[in-house]
This record gives structure tokens, sequence and C-alpha cells, in this order.
């Protein structure tokens, strides 16, 4: 019979800064009614996505930001 021999290995996960990471995004969408505005590398074109979406609409007073962020896990001692 073999045995096996076990090691751990600490992991931190956080925001990756590599330069080859994926891009942060953001996407603006209407509470209301659900639409979306385009899903772009800034928070400004989403912002003005729902200030043309409240004039046209002017009842859709409430607005949802969703932001992607990449994490990565970057392994550490084994211990």
């Amino acid at each position: 019979m073999s045995r096996a021999r076990y090691r751990f290995r600490d992991h931190t996960i956080g925001p990756d800064l590599r330069p080859e990471a994926e891009p942060h995004t953001f996407t603006m969408r209407c509470a209301t009614c659900d639409a979306s505005g385009p899903t772009t590398g800034t928070a400004d074109p989403g912002t003005e996505w729902a200030a043309g979406h409240l004039k046209a609409n002017p009842r859709h007073l409430d607005y949802r930001e969703t932001v992607t962020r990449p994490y990565r896990a970057v392994a550490g001692e084994w211990w």
C-alpha cells in the first residue's frame, strides 16, 4: 500500500492588476423596464445612457450599475 503526502498552500485572492488581466466593465440598467446601456470600460457612457433613457421615459427613476472587476488567486508559501 502506498502512502500519500499532502501539503497545503496559502492563496491570496484580490483584484487582478496584471497588464493582461481582463478589463473592468460597466453596464447601466433601468430597474423599471430592464433595458440596458452599452457595456464599456468606464462608467461615464452608462450615466449618459441613463440620462437619455430617463429623458425618453420620465417615470423610469431607478437604475442599477453592474461593474465587472477581474480577480485572481495568487499562490503563496507551501506549509
